[in-house]
């Protein structure tokens, strides 16, 4: 199969794929999703009527985001990474032993999704702007409690994600005992298209792929790992994640940040600064084997940056 991209052209969303990096418009502009739910003869029909016609090289091409997903779960796959975050908390490098015992989660904000080549504008209020490299699953089917044995075929394909993170923001957030909210709900980058299991064939072994991966600032390689060092598959992921609850069509599974995947992470194991956390004007550029490139600039903020005043107290011990 070829991989599958959704993309604008004088103001109208289209569905093509791509090929010899070029993007070919498919007739009617079908849902990605439904087409790769529907049987391989009917996809093989609509992939040989899309003709020989050859569109716009995928650089010239206004890419978006490949599905728009109702939900975003993402994981913390990665040993290496949470062994290096923890070099700042507790202090020692060592892994929580409860991180071993299931592929723990958080839900990310769907409505904040953008495609390969959107601009990001600063967050207000951080001086910690980072990214986080991370490849991510999407879901093919409505599905609930799913076993292991069904679970690879309950995935469309595969998408590059960046988790962007304001880290200062949110190492405040957490220490309430929550998850990170306003730190994390601003962008992310989901593209550039999905490439869809079978293209990945080459790249298999056993239940993972042997991706490298990338991400680079200005041009400059930051970090990078291998896909197949996740500690869980995606197919593993998607059954814990559908235990007694519903994982829908198009939803997004992601591997969590790869090792040395974030600026974070390379701050935790020197105790520095360094590099420096992300300015306006920087591009940061993350690379997969054989699912692409995305790539966005920081821009200036455009938020107006609204607050809210403390909490006003409604507790003490004269209340007791």
């Amino acid at each position: 199969m070829p991989r599958y991209v959704r993309y604008r052209e004088h103001g109208i969303v289209h569905t093509g794929v791509v090929r010899h990096d070029r993007v070919q418009d498919l007739p009617g502009d079908p849902d990605i999703l439904t087409l790769l739910q529907a049987p391989e003869a009917e996809r093989a029909d609509v992939l040989l009527r899309s003709g020989r016609q050859q569109r716009k090289p995928v650089e010239q091409t206004q890419l978006l985001t490949p599905v728009e997903p109702r939900a975003m779960r993402d994981f913390v796959a990665f040993e290496a990474h949470i062994a290096g975050m923890k070099k700042s908390e507790p202090g020692d490098g060592s892994v929580p032993e409860p991180w071993y015992e299931a592929p723990a989660f958080l839900f990310m904000n769907p409505w904040s999704v953008v495609g390969t080549g959107a601009e990001i504008p600063m967050p207000p209020f951080t001086e910690r702007l980072d990214f986080e490299l991370e490849v991510a699953a999407i879901v093919k089917n409505t599905v609930r409690d799913v076993p292991i044995e069904e679970a690879a075929g309950h995935i469309a394909g595969y998408c590059i994600l960046n988790d962007w993170s304001a880290r200062d923001i949110q190492g405040r957030e957490m220490r309430i005992g929550l998850g990170p909210s306003k730190g994390k709900d601003f962008a992310n980058t989901l593209g550039p298209w999905i490439t869809t299991p079978d293209e990945l064939e080459p790249y298999r072994d056993g239940d993972r792929f042997d991706l490298e991966m990338t991400v680079e600032v200005n041009g400059e390689v930051i970090g990078g790992d291998n896909l197949r060092n996740m500690s869980w598959s995606f197919e593993e992921m998607l059954v814990h994640a559908s235990r007694d609850a519903w994982v829908g069509a198009g939803d997004a599974l992601a591997s969590g940040t790869a090792s040395t995947g974030a600026l974070s992470e390379r701050w935790s194991r020197s105790g520095a600064l360094t590099p420096p956390p992300l300015r306006v004007g920087d591009v940061v550029r993350m690379t997969v084997a054989g699912l692409g490139s995305i790539e966005n600039r920081v821009v200036e903020q455009t938020s107006p940056g609204h607050t809210v005043p403390r909490a006003r107290r409604t507790y003490g011990p004269d209340r007791l």
